[in-house]
């Protein structure tokens, strides 16, 4: 698929994106990611090794449409979960009539 990124022009396929992040250890994520395979990347990450370009050189929104016309999945935050929602632990345990701690407490 071709796409542009920095206003340079990529050809990029979803098998040629796993291949280029397969040995590349993911940084924290701290904003906008990107599930490749089993790991989650921050986007600029991606981009940076998909294009060797800088990271200051394109968005973090070019990055994102591009691995979403891939199939990838995007995430906008780093996995918070909404106030007041029970993890599967705690709703596992209130079923089986046990009080489990909330992590944040």
């Amino acid at each position: 698929m071709r796409c542009v990124i920095a206003r340079y022009p990529f050809e990029l396929t979803k098998n040629g994106v796993l291949a280029s992040m397969k040995d590349v250890t993911p940084e924290p994520v701290t904003g906008e990611s990107v599930t490749i395979g089993r790991r989650r990347y921050p986007v600029k990450q991606v981009g940076q090794v998909i294009t060797r370009q800088d990271r200051r050189d394109f968005t973090s929104g070019e990055v994102v449409r591009a691995m979403t016309r891939l199939g990838f999945v995007c995430h906008e935050h780093p996995g918070t979960v909404p106030a007041g929602v029970p993890t599967p632990l705690q709703a596992a345990s209130a079923l089986l009539g046990g009080a489990v701690s909330s992590p944040e407490a």
